[in-house]
C-alpha cells in the first residue's frame, strides 16, 4: 500500500477511526475523573566534603562529592529510609509503600539533591517530604562517619525545606484528553488498515482486472433509488444510471464483433450482486439502441425478471423445454420496442436437467435466430451450476461483480467454475460502485452529462 491507498482507507473507514478514537477518549475521562488527586512535595539537600582547608582538598572533596550523590538518589527511595520515616513520625503505612511514594532526582554535575514526596493530602505529603529530608541528613551522618571518628567526611544539608502544594500534579485532565485522542487516532488508524489488509472485496478495478481473463465492460454506480425504480425506463433520459447502461451496451458490442446474433448468460458469484438489474437494464437498453433483444428467465430457482417487467410468469421457459407451448407463443412482448421476454415459467424441481437437455438448446437455437441479442438472466455460479451450464450454451457470460462486497476468492471460483464446463467470461459489470471519489470508473459514471436548461433573453 502507498501513501494514496492509506488515504483512501481512512477515508473509507473514518466511522471505525472516530469510533476508536471516542471510545479512548471516553476511557481517558473515566479514568481521570476517577482517578484520586495526587499532590507533590519537594525538598532539596546540599552534599559537601567536611575538613578540606585547602584547594586541592576542596577540589577533591567535590569531586568526590559528586561520586557520592549518585549513590544517594537511590538510597533516598530505598525501604530503609521510609522505615525510618515511618518510625519517626508514627506512621502505619508498610516501608514499601511509603517507598513507591518517594522519589529522587539530581542535577547534572551538582551536589544537588531533590527529594519528592506525592500523596493525596498536601498537608502529609509536606510532612513526609520534611521527613524524608530529615531522616537523610541523618541517614548520611551515620554512612560517612568513619570507625572511630566523631565526624562524618561528608554530611548533606536541607537548604530548602518541604514546599506547599496548591494544586495536584495528577491527574492532568488536559494531557490526558490529548493523550487519549492521540491514541485513539493511531488506534484507529491501525484498526483501518488492518481491516483493509484482511478485507478482500474488490473496491477497484485494479483489484479486480487481473481475476478475470476478460475485460471490464461497464461500471455501473450505486444509487439508492434503485430500490423503488429498478429500471432505466423509469429515469430520465439524462440520468447518470441510464448513462452507464449506454455505455455497457456500446461496449458490449466490441465483443465478438463479427458474429451477427450473440447469445449471452448474465450471471454473478453469489445472490445479491444485482445480477438480474443488470439484466434487465441491459436488454432496456440494447432496445432502446434499435436491437432486437429476447431477454430470458434462466434462473428458474428464484426468477425476477417478470416481477420487474409486471409479466405473466406461468408460461415460459421450462412450459417450453417440456414441450407443451411452442417458443413462440411462450415469449411475451413488452412495452419497449424490441424487447421480448421469456419468463422462467413454473419452477421445476430439477433445474439443472432441464438446462442442460437438448430441449433448451434448441430453445437457444430459435431464439439466436431470431433476434440479433439473447440475454439470459442465470443463477449464481457458486451455489449451484445452473449459470455455469448456461454459459456453455451461449457466446459467454457477462459476470457482475458488486464493489465492496464480492470477494477476490469468489470471482476466482466463479471463472473456474465457468473454465471447468468450457465455457468463459467474456466481459465483467462492476456494479454497485461509489458514485464519486471511486478508484477508476472514470467519466461519465455517476455525473451524467445533461443539456443545459435554456435560458431566456428578455
Amino acid at each position: 500500500m502507498d501513501l494514496r491507498d492509506y488515504f483512501r482507507v481512512l477515508r473509507a473507514r473514518w466511522v471505525l477511526v472516530a469510533a476508536c478514537t471516542l471510545v479512548v477518549l471516553g476511557v481517558a475521562a473515566l479514568l481521570t475523573w476517577r482517578a484520586t488527586p495526587q499532590y507533590a512535595s519537594s525538598a532539596r539537600m546540599f552534599v559537601s566534603t567536611q575538613g578540606s582547608t585547602d584547594d586541592a582538598q576542596a577540589n577533591q572533596g567535590g569531586q568526590f562529592s559528586l561520586q557520592r550523590v549518585k549513590s544517594y538518589a537511590d538510597l533516598l527511595t530505598g525501604q530503609e529510609i521510609a522505615r525510618r520515616v515511618i518510625a519517626d513520625l508514627g506512621l502505619e503505612e508498610t516501608p514499601k509503600a511509603l517507598a513507591q511514594q518517594i522519589s529522587a532526582s539530581s542535577k547534572l554535575d551538582t551536589v544537588i539533591l531533590t527529594v519528592t514526596v506525592t500523596d493525596p493530602d498536601p498537608k502529609r505529603a509536606r510532612a513526609l517530604a520534611d521527613g524524608v529530608a530529615n531522616v537523610f541528613v541523618a541517614y548520611v551522618a551515620e554512612l560517612e562517619t568513619p570507625p572511630g571518628k566523631d565526624e562524618a567526611t561528608i554530611k548533606a544539608t536541607v537548604v530548602d525545606p518541604a514546599s506547599d502544594s496548591s494544586s495536584p500534579i495528577s491527574p492532568n485532565p488536559v494531557r490526558n484528553v490529548g493523550l487519549g485522542v492521540i491514541l485513539g487516532l493511531l488506534l484507529g488508524a491501525g484498526a483501518a488498515v488492518l481491516r483493509e489488509t484482511f478485507d478482500t472485496s474488490i473496491k477497484s478495478l485494479r483489484q479486480l482486472e487481473p481475476l478475470v481473463p476478460a475485460p471490464v465492460i461497464g461500471t455501473i454506480s450505486y444509487d439508492a433509488s434503485v430500490v423503488d425504480s429498478p429500471l432505466i425506463s423509469s429515469l430520465d433520459t439524462y440520468a447518470p444510471r441510464a448513462e452507464a447502461f449506454r455505455v455497457l451496451r456500446t461496449n458490449l458490442q466490441f465483443i465478438d464483433p463479427d458474429v451477427e446474433r450473440k447469445v449471452f448468460v448474465v450471471t454473478s458469484s453469489l445472490p445479491g450482486e444485482g445480477k438480474t438489474t443488470t439484466a434487465v437494464n441491459l436488454a432496456l437498453a440494447l432496445a432502446e439502441g434499435g436491437e432486437r433483444v429476447a431477454l430470458v428467465e434462466g434462473d428458474l430457482r428464484r426468477p425476477k425478471v417478470s416481477e420487474y417487467l409486471r409479466l405473466e410468469s406461468a408460461v415460459g421457459l421450462t412450459t417450453v423445454i417440456i414441450g407443451k407451448l411452442p417458443l413462440e407463443d411462450a415469449v411475451q412482448a413488452t412495452v419497449h420496442d424490441g424487447l421480448s421476454v421469456l419468463t422462467s415459467g413454473s419452477t421445476p424441481p430439477n433445474p439443472a436437467e432441464l438446462l442442460k437437455s437438448s430441449a433448451m438448446a434448441s430453445t437457444i437455437a430459435s431464439l439466436r435466430a431470431t433476434y440479433d441479442i439473447v440475454l439470459i438472466d442465470a443463477p449464481p455460479l457458486l451455489p449451484v451450476t445452473d449459470g455455469a451450464l448456461l454459459a456453455a450454451q451461449s457466446d459467454g457470460a457477462l459476470l457482475v461483480v458488486r464493489h465492496g462486497k464480492t470477494t477476490t476468492d469468489q470471482v476466482r471460483l466463479a471463472v473456474e467454475r465457468l473454465e471447468s464446463v468450457g465455457a468463459a467470461p467474456v466481459g465483467v459489470i462492476f456494479n454497485m460502485t461509489p458514485a464519486k471519489g471511486g478508484e477508476g470508473y472514470g467519466y461519465g459514471y455517476g455525473y451524467g452529462y445533461a443539456p443545459e436548461p435554456i435560458r431566456e433573453h428578455v
